[in-house]
């Protein structure tokens, strides 16, 4: 079994602290911004040098074109694949060759991308990529094993210790029962924050032409964003979300709409992007937005 370390986009491991060889899996390029591509993913890239093998990843980017012919990059859009694991197959695992570390994305798409590749290839269950494709997209109904683990990596995102389960667990092709019981209980932990998030909800605003807005900047305790954006979208085909930081605008996958295009941004998901919040009425502006119907 391969060592696996966890990262996101702008929170990579030190090259220095992970062995020998390594494929990064389901890691999109950072995206502009002072802790961005240059300073985030291409010092990861040249800290590791040749012991990089293989990086595997579905998110758009202006810099993979600087890879296009760098055969260990293998890089599409999320047009082209709604999730990671639907990338990998035991041929590209085979072309790799050995590796003695994987570095994967905390959400469940990338520890089942993990898991596959340490399965040299093989899905951990049938059916787990559709699973993960409709996790990532939010498209679809995944099955009820899938199900169980998103909940519990929703309820605790930066709990590794749940992530280096959940890859062992998927990595054993889920035969031992007895480590469904730590991921159930994490996943228990999910209820108070849905309730919550729903309590949220009810402060979304329906504004011309076709955006629901809601403010959590204050009087909220622990809230799922993914889930607060997706109830938005019940509202209206564009959701949008502001906290004290950022503001943060969602639509469907399958909806056409282009996010990084509108707002100038070098990569990521089309159709979800969040942005300093000091841009709130530049963003509401290039929404449609009319300004003026917010003033109480």
């Amino acid at each position: 079994m391969q060592d696996v370390a966890f990262g996101t986009p702008r929170k990579l491991p030190k090259a220095t602290q992970l062995k020998g060889r390594v494929v990064v899996l389901d890691i999109a390029f950072a995206g502009a911004g002072s802790e961005g591509f240059e300073k985030v993913t291409q010092r990861f890239i040249d800290d590791l040098g040749p012991r990089l093998r293989a990086w595997v990843d579905h998110h758009d980017h202006v810099a993979h074109a600087q890879y296009r012919n760098d055969p260990r990059f293998v890089l599409a859009t999320k047009a082209e694949h709604g999730a990671c694991p639907e990338m990998i197959d035991r041929a590209l695992v085979e072309r790799v060759g050995p590796v003695e570390t994987v570095v994967c994305h905390t959400d469940f798409d990338g520890l089942a991308s993990a898991a596959k590749w340490m399965l040299g290839g093989d899905e951990p269950y049938p059916g787990c990529d559709s699973d993960a494709h409709a996790i990532d997209t939010r498209l679809g109904r995944p099955s009820r094993a899938a199900e169980r683990i998103d909940r519990a990596l929703r309820a605790r995102p930066r709990d590794t210790a749940l992530m280096g389960l959940v890859v062992r667990h998927l990595a054993s092709r889920l035969s031992d029962a007895s480590l469904w019981a730590p991921i159930d209980e994490a996943a228990a932990a999910l209820l108070p924050i849905e309730r919550e998030t729903h309590r949220a909800a009810t402060g979304y605003r329906r504004l011309p032409p076709g955006v629901a807005l809601v403010d959590i900047t204050t009087g909220f305790g622990h809230i799922d964003k993914t889930l607060l954006l997706l109830l938005g979208q019940e509202r209206e085909p564009v959701s949008v979300v502001l906290d004290r930081d950022n503001v943060t605008v969602a639509a469907r996958f399958d909806s056409g709409l282009n996010f990084l295009e509108l707002f100038k941004l070098s990569g990521g998901m089309p159709t979800r992007v969040s942005l300093p919040r000091k841009r709130e009425d530049e963003v509401l502006r290039a929404l449609g937005v009319d300004l003026d119907s917010l003033v109480v």
